[in-house]
């Protein structure tokens, strides 16, 4: 039996403590919907304080480049109140809709585009098990999520009322769907190597070892699959090289030339939340999720939380050990947003018809071929190695993943009918009696 089991979690403490020097035991139900609300709350404040600390970064990254300082005015030396000051300057600026608009849907174009970038954080695991929605197709609906922006992108365009707002919205729209082609095919390589769509069981079984068991290491095709990736992710995000479809030196602006005010700072609140998710994906499609490549330090950490998992109580030691690997995650997702500002005021920016071709000519062809090699990887190195890796002292993923069930099993075994079970995949008992 396989079981995919929170037992150290916000709601269990909830449950069998209730709240601090106010409430005792809340039961499962409503400890349960205090957790979600906290959860809640969480997730936008790490979409929109991340939004805050990127137009930060941004700034300071690109004067740095161009051998200015940035902002220094507001927050102190560094300028770290900026982003706030912009927020609360474009808060107070007029709220315009042009003549030939069409009013309700220049009003929610902007809420469409930033929702579905918050949405897609809903399945995204900060740490093994710590998402707000536990899923086995968890990359297949984050996906799905993340391309309704397209809509939002379209709408704006097509409302504004000016046919240079509608053609860059359509520009955008046609660089956005093709470069979905391939990162979704990227994004399934390390599917191939792991055999799972649960990213929180992607992310579990990279740890146990050193960085080479990330699997950004496992082979040559998941190695370049990352570097791809991260080409068409930045892509996706309507970031520089790829953003001539809303180039403000160009195009004043493409799809959101007409908004104004706090309509228009959705728009690149969507554009920095996508990039974090992007980023924090990547980190757990193959950079080793929220584990420091360190066996030294992992190892141990991995035991507290397994120790507190088998107990099937709550474990404050395995709590702060989430904490740990969720700043980790973090970290990892915070230096790539950083290398995708550095390629923007770096690289000089793509004609459209060189963003199209780029994805049709090349980057899909890559992309499925990677996908076919690390398929067919695993079975060549059976054959003449009679192993699946290239180290002979290397763990396989597979070992990785009874390891981890066995102790989950554990637990489930303990407390079969908790409501913090998120999934259980019951199997035959006499295929377990006969050793399978």
């Amino acid at each position: 039996m396989i079981a995919n089991v929170i037992a150290s979690s916000l709601s269990q403490y909830f449950s069998e403590n209730g709240i601090p020097f106010l409430l005792g035991p809340l039961g499962e139900t409503w400890g349960c919907l205090l957790a979600a609300l906290i959860h809640g709350a969480l997730l936008l404040g790490v979409f929109a304080n991340a939004s805050l600390v990127f137009i930060w970064l941004e700034r300071k990254v690109s004067g740095r480049i161009q051998d200015r300082l940035g902002p220094t005015r507001v927050g102190g030396r560094f300028g770290w109140l900026q982003g706030l000051a912009d927020g609360g300057k474009l808060v107070q600026k007029e709220d315009l809709v042009p003549k030939d608009a069409d009013g309700m849907l220049f009003r929610v174009a902007p809420y469409i585009a930033c929702i579905a970038a918050f949405c897609s954080f809903m399945v995204l695991p900060f740490y093994d098990g710590w998402a707000t929605v536990a899923s086995d197709i968890g990359l297949f609906i984050l996906f799905a999520i993340l391309s309704l922006e397209v809509l939002g992108i379209i709408l704006a365009g097509y409302s504004s009322g000016s046919k240079w707002s509608l053609f860059g919205g359509m520009r955008e729209a046609a660089q956005m769907v093709s470069y979905e082609i391939p990162l979704s095919i990227c994004g399934l390589v390390p599917i191939v190597s792991l055999g799972t769509l649960d990213l929180s069981e992607i992310g579990a079984l990279q740890g146990g070892g050193y960085f080479w068991n990330w699997i950004v290491f496992s082979n040559p095709f998941c190695f370049l699959a990352f570097f791809v990736y991260f080409t068409v992710a930045t892509a996706g995000c309507k970031r520089a090289p790829f953003d001539l479809a809303e180039a403000e030196s160009e195009l004043v602006g493409g799809f959101h030339t007409e908004y104004s005010g706090i309509r228009w700072s959705y728009f690149f609140m969507a554009e920095y939340g996508a990039m974090f998710l992007v980023s924090l994906l990547a980190a757990i499609l193959f950079l080793g999720a929220w584990f420091t490549g360190l066996d030294f330090i992992d190892t141990p950490l991995l035991k507290l939380r397994y120790d507190g998992l088998a107990s099937g109580k709550f474990s404050l030691m395995g709590y702060l050990v989430g904490l740990f690997g969720m700043a980790v995650l973090m970290f990892k997702g915070f230096l790539l947003v950083f290398v995708q500002i550095w390629l923007r005021w770096t690289l000089p920016r793509l004609r459209i018809d060189q963003v199209m071709i780029t994805c049709l000519k090349y980057l899909i062809p890559i992309s499925c071929f990677l996908f076919l090699g690390a398929t067919i990887w695993p079975l060549a190195l059976l054959t003449f190695l009679g192993r699946t890796t290239i180290l002979a002292g290397a763990e396989p993923v597979g070992r990785r993943a009874a390891r981890r069930e066995a102790v989950i099993s554990k637990q489930a075994e303990q407390k079969p009918a908790s409501a913090l079970v998120i999934k259980v995949i019951k199997t035959d008992k006499k295929k377990q009696e006969a050793g399978h």
